[in-house]
């Protein structure tokens, strides 16, 4: 039992902690209590299943299911068309050119003879290697000039893009359709742009939906930016949206991805300038010796083992040449 001097503490104790503790729900009830019966609320509120949030829940539920499977189909052909190398009719158109098969074959053959010639003549090699050079040279030579035809186009549809995405926004926003935006770029737009989002236009006048017509954009110049823009036309023409709000996030990607690549040209010029001196120093040495002291060079030239030294020499310096390419080409 407790004695009669400590009843007041115990008393005066019991009387603080109730102070305290009133205190303390006064002051968090009104974080606590009205944060939850807000929850509640909201809870009460989406779990409604009257006629508007029935019709709202569907709505998005549908819009939802429809981009989903949008990507997905998209996923799956990019998927499909990685997988397949361009053929040469595909890689000639796109590189911008009108040949025909025939036409590659004779420039092939042309490439050849002058190879041959080339080697038989300038060089002085006999006969059989010089036709090797004339098969290397008839393989080789259209095949690199239709690369960098294509690999240019490419670059500049890329560099001009963005300017076409910003001239369909503002057409958007302006009231016009899409069509007509489109026609403006087709007849304004600087090549290659111009002749791609003709072909679109094309495409559209004999019966191609407007999406599909646009995935073949991606199909005919095969760059991220085409295949953006397919995308955002195509889930706009599925699930519905803001054509400009999506354009126009589409058009600061593409601006952005811009800047990243003169940061990355602009960040790799040291190490692209290095790696060209490494490659030409053994060649301008070379050439300087034999300027200097050709008695001395030419060992490499006319004995067999200077021949074998000089082949084994040029082989590793081309794998030094390609391991230094790859390590100073960045992809964005």
């Amino acid at each position: 039992m407790l004695s009669l001097e400590l009843v007041p503490v115990f008393a005066a104790a019991l009387l603080a902690a109730l102070c305290v503790g009133g205190v303390v729900i006064f002051v968090l009830y009104s974080r606590v209590g009205r944060r939850s019966e807000a929850s509640r609320r909201f809870a009460a509120i989406a779990n409604w299943d009257g006629p508007v949030g029935r019709a709202v829940g569907s709505e998005e539920g549908s819009r939802k299911r429809s981009i989903e499977t949008t990507l997905r189909n998209l996923e799956e052909q990019q998927k499909a068309r990685k997988g397949v190398k361009p053929s040469l009719a595909i890689r000639m158109r796109q590189a911008g050119l009108s040949w025909s098969k025939n036409t590659y074959f004779a420039a092939s053959v042309l490439a050849a003879g002058f190879s041959f010639v080339i080697a038989l003549v300038a060089f002085g090699v006999s006969p059989l290697p010089a036709l090797g050079f004339g098969v290397a040279g008839g393989l080789l030579l259209p095949h690199l000039y239709v690369n960098r035809k294509r690999n240019g186009r490419f670059k500049a549809f890329t560099a001009e893009f963005p300017n076409a995405v910003d001239v369909i926004v503002r057409g958007v926003k302006a009231g016009l359709p899409l069509v007509d935006c489109l026609r403006m770029i087709a007849s304004e737009a600087k090549e290659p742009v111009r002749s791609e989002f003709k072909a679109i236009l094309d495409d559209q006048t004999v019966g191609v939906p407007m999406d599909q017509a646009v995935q073949r954009l991606s199909e005919r110049i095969p760059v991220p930016e085409a295949n953006f823009f397919a995308i955002v036309i195509s889930l706009q023409s599925r699930s519905g949206g803001s054509l400009s709000e999506a354009l126009g996030n589409l058009s600061r990607v593409l601006r952005e991805r811009k800047k990243m690549a003169g940061k990355v040209r602009a960040m790799s010029s040291e190490a692209k300038a290095s790696a060209g001196i490494i490659g030409s120093l053994p060649v301008v040495v070379t050439c300087l010796l034999y300027l200097s002291a050709p008695d001395y060079i030419s060992l490499l030239f006319t004995t067999l083992v200077g021949k074998a030294v000089l082949v084994a020499a040029g082989i590793w310096m081309g794998f030094g040449v390609l391991i230094m390419r790859k390590m100073i080409n960045f992809d964005i």
